[in-house]
């Protein structure tokens, strides 16, 4: 029971809601175009949380390993630092977490695309193998891009563009309706999160040389960097928005940002990184809220 619950902490349950946004994000504007399908829902989500559970069990041990979890760190203790999972059992979840989340991937490919577009199912393949890499190599490694300031460039393509366009061309095999402004809106988000994140632990992260952009970017700049992420998703998400069609009601979802507002005066106020926690949980289940209000809103949208 002790392994088990050590396995759970490992997986970070936390941070889930934030990964499938963008599917479930992609899946309203299925949804809104006519092209929606249930099996394709069900398996990129479940592809979506085996490489963020991947990514979370590559980040425990990359940051074991280097020493940068250590008794410095504001944020939850993990499974390695405490001692609960081996660096040899993380490197064995990883794998078999890899192999697990390929084969759903793989099948959803099939499922989408069937057995007439090789070159199609070919392209998504690769961008899963691309996706197994980016999620091991952010801590894993001696070039580790989480340490060269370029998590936030991955967490945008890959949770924002990627993730969001991507998800919707599986269903619509074709990139029209404006899917751009929502991916951008889930990707901004994310990199802000992420960004929270690195301002939490900017201090103890510069000391070991992790080099995130928020320890090259300092206090200040960081914070006016983490206002311009949330305005510039706002402004997609409310030109989405208003470009879904008549109705007062396709602006719900932008009620998910009211929390964001106040975010960003209390990071802007925060003397203490350890105080940014749970701010990082509010952006984190904000976008997943915009998603989930995106969604109703939408395949609602004849009964309200």
């Amino acid at each position: 029971m002790v392994k088990f619950r050590a396995w759970i902490s490992a997986a970070r349950l936390r941070t889930l809601p934030l990964s499938v946004s963008g599917i479930i994000t992609a899946s309203a504007a299925a949804v809104a175009s006519g092209q929606f399908s249930a099996t394709i829902f069900i398996l990129a989500l479940l592809t979506t949380l085996g490489f963020q559970i991947l990514s979370n069990f590559a980040n425990d041990y990359g940051d074991g390993v280097k020493g940068t979890d250590n008794a410095e760190r504001i944020g939850p203790r993990r499974a390695m630092q405490s001692g609960l999972l081996s660096a040899s059992e993380l490197k064995w979840g990883m794998g078999i977490t890899a192999v697990l989340t390929l084969l759903v991937a793989t099948l959803l490919i099939f499922v989408a695309f069937g057995n007439e577009n090789f070159l199609l199912s070919f392209l998504f393949f690769n961008l899963g193998i691309a996706a197994i890499i980016a999620a091991i190599t952010y801590t894993v490694g001696s070039k580790a891009y989480g340490y060269r300031a370029l998590g936030d460039v991955f967490v945008f393509l890959f949770f924002g563009l990627l993730g969001v366009m991507g998800c919707y061309f599986l269903y619509a095999q074709h990139l029209g309706d404006f899917i751009v402004l929502p991916a951008l809106t889930i990707g901004l988000l994310s990199a802000a999160v992420l960004n929270l994140n690195n301002m939490r632990d900017r201090i103890p992260d510069a000391r070991v040389n992790k080099n995130t952009l928020a320890v090259l970017l300092g206090e200040k700049t960081s914070k006016l960097y983490h206002t311009l992420l949330v305005l510039l998703a706002f402004a997609a998400a409310m030109i989405y928005t208003f470009l879904m069609g008549n109705g007062w009601m396709r602006f719900l979802p932008l009620l998910a940002f009211l929390p964001l507002f106040h975010n960003i005066k209390v990071v802007f106020r925060n003397t203490s990184p350890a105080l940014l926690d749970p701010e990082l949980k509010k952006v984190a289940l904000s976008t997943f809220l915009f998603s989930v209000l995106l969604f109703a809103v939408i395949y609602f949208k004849d009964y309200i």
